[in-house]
Formats: structure tokens, C-alpha cells, sequence
């Protein structure tokens, strides 16, 4: 059976599609490295004819016309699930809205309570049984188009086809117009400066990885030290159940650490529900039927991702108190990210049999003014958003050391704390700790880790 006459009869220009969205709708658009192009511009056009159009998306990696356009937001409003860098700036302009959420619930949240009037999604062509692949990212999309009243697809001729899993594309039976969008290659995530101190990190967390452990590597620096680290070692037989496939995983699959042999669900596949890289993870995800990309709702569900034994999840966080909380998404009131998945992780891998779930941060950073500040902190900054419950903390790695904080009281947690905490913040630490009534009189501190154990 062919669908081509069916494709034909929806097909139309991205300004004729754009038409379709009135004042006051809900527009959904695809997310992360597969946000639409030309329809974002389409519907930019359209500005002086719309008000108070409210614009859902996740971690663009670029600034969307509809809010370049629009910088008093007299037609556009713009939220995100997640904010990527350029979604920040953004937001620091006043630009974009945060929208609060466990990653791992979207799908439900679209099913249970959502109510959308547009979806513009960015896809692969049309395959001949008239399927159109969400590509890089899955994660909510058939959600959103199962939910909208309208489905407008974007179609890109360079995008990777990433096979399933499940929930992976949407059927033309299903869509109300398609637009010819660019030929060009996904959009691209910058690769993160890796620091001395990140290294130091990642071999921390080496000696707690071993054969068959059933791997999830988040964004950043610390995440990809490791990754590199894992792929020069001679462990074999690795797992991966992730949120995001990044670069490094692909560096792990050809250096024959990944085979998932010892994965209890899923085995042999990659398990992820989004990428972002370079042009070489997207080219080596297409139709590569070592991966599976599933929804979020799979790929984060604690419940699920417990059926492998040794889970490995390690992620990175900006800051922590000396209560155990983690802050990963704001600093004050300034939003820096997302909650994500990172919760749902720490959670799935302390229900795995073996798991080990590492909150990952450099004992400190500096700031534009050039002064030096612990992130290990007394307590959080007012307004400073709790990604990850104290409760559910357990490691949590700087470069001097490994702190496991399940089982232990307050003035536990508060010296296992300051002993990973940069020595010239240490003291000051202890001081405040005493204040709070969380410094016990035996506790005590160790000597630096860094200064007793070298590091590559």
C-alpha cells in the first residue's frame, strides 16, 4: 500500500500551515536538537496578527524566532520544560517561563491534563509504510501529537532514523499537514571544557564501576571524563539504560566496552530517549539497531530502570548543602536548567540490585567577578530550587573524594560533606555546621584526598 497520494494531499508551505494557529492556542514544538526551523520562522512572520499565542518547547539550542520577534511578548509566550544555554539567556531576558516537572512524567502530563491546539514537530521523510520518525527525540512526542487537535510535521531529509522501542514516529494517517523543511544536519551540542578537576572525578567514580554495570551518563563535563575514561579501561560487557545518548557512548561502543549481554531487560540494546552530539553520534544512531529510543515515561521510570542490576547513574549538580540537598537546576532565583531526569535516576539505581546512584560537582567554581566560592554550602541560597531530596541522595563525588550519605545523621552528613569539600572552604564550613547545632564535637576532619592520592 502506498501512502504518497495521501502525503501529497496534506503537504503545503510552512506559511499556509502556520495559518492554522489562532490567538490565545497552545503550539507545541518538537524538542531538543530537533526543534522545527521554518515553521518557527513561518509563525514568527505571522506576529502582528496573533496575541497572547503561548509556545511549549524543551531545550532549544537556539534562540526560536518567535521570540526574537517578540521581545516585549505581546504575541508570543514562550515556556520551556528544560532550558538549554540559549533558552537561559532568554529567560535572564525575560523571555521565556520555566515549567516545572519530573522528566520521566511529560508523556502522563499530556495524557492526564493537556490540552494542546497546535503540535509542530521536526521529523524524518516519510517511510513507506507512512511512518514519519520522531529522529533524536522521542521523549514526548507522540504524547503531544496524540494530544493536539492539529499535527503539523516539518520534515528534514537529514535526519537520523532512530529506531525503537517505542512511540518513535507518528503515522500520516495521523497528521493534518506536512511543510518541506531545511535539508540540513541536526542541530549540534557544543562539547564541554573538561578541567583537571573533572578528571579527578571521573576516576573516583571508576573504581566503583565493574564489569556488566548497566550504565547512565548525564550532560556535562564530569559525564564525559568518564565516558572517556571507561572507554581507555578494561571493563567489558557495560550496559546502557540513559536519558540522553551522548558522544560518549559512542566511544564505548567502538572501543567494545558495550555489549549489554548482562542487561535483564532491553539486552543488547542502548536504551535512551533523546540525543545531542555532533554530527558523528547523530550519523552513527541512524538506523543502528543496537539502539532502541523510547519514550520518557520508560526511559526514566525508576521502576524500570531497577530491572538492571548494577545501575550506574551519574549525573552533576551546581551545588549542595550540608543537609544532603542537591541543587542541579537554579542558582537563587535564577534558573539555570531543569529537574530532568535526575531524580528518577538516583531513584532507579538504588532499587537496582548493586546500583549506585553519584551527584557529581567540583568542590568549587569562579565567578565572573574572579572570586573563588565553595559549592558545598552551609545551606542553599533563598530561592535556590532542590532538585534532588536529601532522602534520596547517596554518593556524592568532588575531586577530593566520595561521600555516601544514606544511613547517616546530620552531623554525619555535615563532616562526610566538608571532607570533600575544597580545604580552603573547610573551616569556614565547620563554623557555620556548629552554628546550625549539626557539628557534632567528635567529628573530624581528614586529610585532603587530593593531596594523599594522584590523579591522572
Amino acid at each position: 500500500m502506498s501512502f504518497i497520494s495521501e502525503l501529497n494531499k496534506k503537504l503545503v508551505s510552512a506559511d499556509t500551515a502556520a495559518r492554522v494557529v489562532k490567538s490565545g492556542d497552545w503550539v507545541e514544538y518538537s524538542h531538543f536538537a530537533c526543534v522545527p526551523r521554518v515553521m518557527d520562522e513561518a509563525l514568527a512572520r505571522r506576529r502582528d496578527e496573533l496575541e497572547n499565542v503561548k509556545i511549549r518547547a524543551c531545550t532549544s539550542l537556539i534562540a526560536p524566532q518567535v521570540c526574537q520577534v517578540d521581545p516585549e511578548q505581546k504575541h508570543f509566550i514562550y515556556n520551556s520544560w528544560h532550558m538549554s544555554g540559549a533558552e537561559r539567556k532568554l529567560h535572564d531576558q525575560g523571555l521565556c517561563t520555566y515549567i516545572p516537572f519530573f522528566f520521566g512524567e511529560c508523556p502522563d502530563i499530556y495524557y492526564r491534563y493537556l490540552e494542546p491546539d497546535v503540535a509542530i514537530m521536526q521529523v524524518a521523510p516519510m517511510d513507506t509504510h507512512g511512518h514519519f520518525n520522531f529522529s533524536a527525540a522521542c521523549s514526548y512526542s507522540k504524547a503531544v501529537c496524540d494530544k493536539s487537535r492539529i499535527v503539523i510535521l516539518e520534515v528534514n531529509d537529514r535526519m537520523p532514523v532512530c529506531l525503537g522501542g517505542n512511540h518513535e514516529s507518528v503515522h500520516i494517517s495521523e497528521v493534518d499537514y506536512v511543510v518541506e523543511g531545511l535539508s540540513e544536519p541536526l542541530l549540534e551540542l557544543p562539547k564541554p571544557q573538561i578541567t583537571r578537576e573533572d578528571k579527578k572525578i571521573a576516576a573516583l567514580i571508576m573504581e566503583e564501576l565493574e564489569d556488566g554495570s548497566c550504565l547512565q551518563l548525564g550532560i556535562g563535563a564530569i559525564p564525559n571524563s568518564v565516558g572517556a575514561m571507561i572507554a581507555e579501561s578494561d571493563l567489558k560487557d557495560l550496559g546502557v539504560h540513559t536519558e540522553i545518548l551522548a558522544e560518549s557512548f559512542v566511544d564505548l561502543y567502538e572501543a567494545g566496552r558495550i555489549t549489554g549481554a548482562c542487561k535483564n531487560i532491553d539486552r543488547y540494546k542502548m536504551v535512551y530517549t533523546f540525543a545531542m552530539g555532533s554530527s558523528r553520534l547523530y550519523e552513527f544512531l541512524d538506523n543502528n539497531s543496537s539502539c532502541a529510543i523510547y519514550p520518557v515515561n520508560y526511559s526514566n521510570n525508576p521502576m524500570i530502570i531497577c530491572r538492571n542490576d548494577k545501575v550506574m547513574a551519574i549525573n552533576s549538580a551546581l551545588e549542595i548543602d550540608l543537609y544532603g540537598q542537591v541543587a542541579s537546576e537554579s542558582v537563587g532565583t535564577r534558573h539555570i536548567s531543569g529537574t530532568g531526569g535526575q531524580m528518577d535516576y538516583i531513584l532507579g539505581a538504588w532499587h537496582s540490585r548493586g546500583g549506585k546512584g553519584f551527584i557529581c560537582l567540583t568542590s568549587t567554581f569562579t565567578d565572573r567577578q574572579g572570586k573563588v566560592h565553595s559549592r558545598i554550602k552551609p545551606t542553599l541560597d533563598p530561592g535556590t530550587i532542590v532538585s534532588c531530596h536529601r532522602c534520596a541522595v547517596n554518593y556524592v563525588v568532588t575531586e577530593y573524594g566520595i561521600a555516601r550519605l544514606k544511613g547517616l545523621s546530620n552531623w554525619e552528613r555535615a563532616e562526610a560533606l566538608i571532607n570533600i569539600a575544597h580545604p580552603s572552604f573547610r573551616d569556614e564550613l565547620v563554623t557555620a555546621a556548629e552554628k546550625m547545632g549539626i557539628w557534632n564535637p567528635t567529628n573530624k576532619l581528614s586529610e585532603p584526598l587530593s593531596s594523599r592520592v594522584e590523579y591522572l
